[in-house]
């Protein structure tokens, strides 16, 4: 009896914890997630990544229960935060938010990827559409995406046309344009959208395909006009302005931004990112918070995501590869 005591005693002592078992993945799933979850942005504040990640962040914060963090780490191209979380720990703390040129297009320009998008990330949810709007310089005297095909095929490299980077949208919509219509137009890169918008402005180019964001003040106050949208629906905020599908161009593109993990990042961890993500992207109060940036939530399952990946590269691969654009 008195050894019976003492053994009582010594487990009553003893912390839950140890009782409970070492450590393993198993609990710590479980316990998922107990500290704040970081999402490391691959461009700077105030790029559209940054404002979807946290629009839909602060949101997904409620259903996590749990701070949601916000890491800018921008640099080439969107490899570079693309990669951190590649290289991350698998264990649903680091997460990212990135669009098509890091996770497919830039497999393409790249010679060499510190990473690959489909072997060493695991998707969460794609996230959401963004159109671009193909505008172009009054002085054209072009009021619809027909008269300005009809105009470049007539006058082969006479025109300019700016983009915020090859690889981006901007540069490969009117590249397909250039493919469809077999006309030439010289590329321009630019750094930002602002600085794209101003070359036209300025005359330097003449045609920009952007964001409505960079894009339609300037068409509003009759300095740009607008002709076409790249995504395959109309923009609910522009009615008025054709798809390039119904303007004659058979083609459509979207600037789309989605949500990934490092790869190895277990099943459970995976599926309740994707479940609160998605259900903030599907809480009303975001989702009119994400279309007040013409942004347009599609949130779906990671199986989703990894074939419209697949689906975005048979895609725009081939248009890169006849733009002959590389960048390393």
């Amino acid at each position: 009896m008195t050894q019976r005591r003492s053994l009582l005693k010594a487990l009553a002592a003893t912390p839950a914890a140890l009782l409970a078992g070492p450590w393993t993945p198993a609990r710590a799933q479980g316990d998922y997630p107990a500290r704040p979850v970081r999402i490391v942005v691959p461009f700077a504040a105030g790029s559209t990544p940054d404002v979807f990640a946290r629009i839909v962040g602060e949101r997904a914060a409620q259903g996590l229960k749990q701070p949601v963090v916000i890491e800018n780490r921008a640099g080439a191209g969107g490899n570079l935060g693309t990669d951190a979380v590649a290289k991350a720990a698998p264990d649903g703390y680091t997460i990212g938010v990135s669009i098509t040129g890091p996770l497919v297009n830039n497999t393409v320009l790249y010679k060499r990827m510190p990473y690959d998008p489909f072997k060493d990330l695991a998707p969460i949810t794609f996230g959401v559409h963004q159109a671009n709007v193909l505008a172009v310089s009054p002085s054209l005297g072009v009021n619809t995406l027909k008269e300005l095909m009809d105009l470049l095929r007539r006058n082969p490299g006479k025109y300019n046309y700016a983009s915020i980077g090859v690889g981006s949208l901007s540069h490969l919509s009117v590249e397909m344009l250039k493919t469809l219509t077999n006309s030439f137009v010289v590329h321009v890169p630019y750094a930002s959208s602002p600085a794209a918008v101003t070359s036209v402005l300025q005359g330097d180019t003449q045609i920009v395909s952007l964001a409505p964001l960079a894009v339609m003040p300037q068409v509003q106050a009759g300095r740009l006009k607008a002709l076409a949208v790249s995504t395959a629906k109309r923009v609910p905020q522009l009615p008025n302005i054709p798809t390039f599908r119904e303007a004659g161009l058979p083609m459509d593109g979207s600037a789309w931004i989605g949500l990934v993990a490092p790869a190895g990042t277990p099943a459970p961890i995976v599926e309740r990112l994707n479940r609160e993500f998605v259900a903030a992207m599907r809480d009303p109060a975001t989702h009119d918070k994400l279309q007040a940036q013409y942004m347009d939530p599609e949130p779906g399952t990671p199986a989703q995501f990894t074939a419209f990946m697949r689906a975005e590269l048979a895609k725009w691969g081939p248009v890169i590869k006849r733009s002959g654009a590389t960048i390393d």
